[in-house]
């Protein structure tokens, strides 16, 4: 086989083979991520067994500590749909009433049943433009 031939395949070979590799990593990057639901799409369609990746607000006066459990209320951020939670883990030092929280578990009978240790806290940002502040 000529030379030029055997290497120009070669170069064909390999793109093809880069090619796969980076379209099945784009494939499994997608089909993995999972998008947050609000309470308000979960009390209207969450089906049984499914785990779901849940983000809203705590609700002010739902935070109930249980031994090494928690209980509380998730709501919209813009509403006023809440579903309550039951979680048992870590709870993250910024957790607090008002706060904005992401937390994956399944739907039953109405309560989101997290995930142990899956409780992420939103932190606000301390660059966030305050009431009443006027720039020079």
């Amino acid at each position: 086989m000529n030379p030029r031939r055997k290497r120009k395949l070669r170069a064909v070979v390999l793109l093809t083979v880069a090619l796969l590799l980076a379209g099945a990593l784009v494939y499994t990057s997608f089909s993995a991520a999972t998008e947050a639901a609000t309470p308000s799409q979960l009390v209207r369609a969450a089906e049984a067994g499914r785990s779901y990746e849940l983000t809203g607000k705590v609700v002010d006066g739902s935070v109930e500590r249980r031994g090494d459990g928690l209980s509380f209320a998730v709501r919209d951020r813009t509403g006023r749909t809440a579903i309550p939670v039951v979680y048992s883990g870590v709870v993250p030092d910024p957790f607090r009433e008002g706060r904005e929280v992401i937390v994956e578990g399944r739907v039953r009978d109405g309560t989101l049943v997290a995930d142990r240790d899956s409780l992420v806290t939103k932190c606000p940002s301390k660059f966030s433009e305050q009431k009443g502040s006027q720039s020079s």
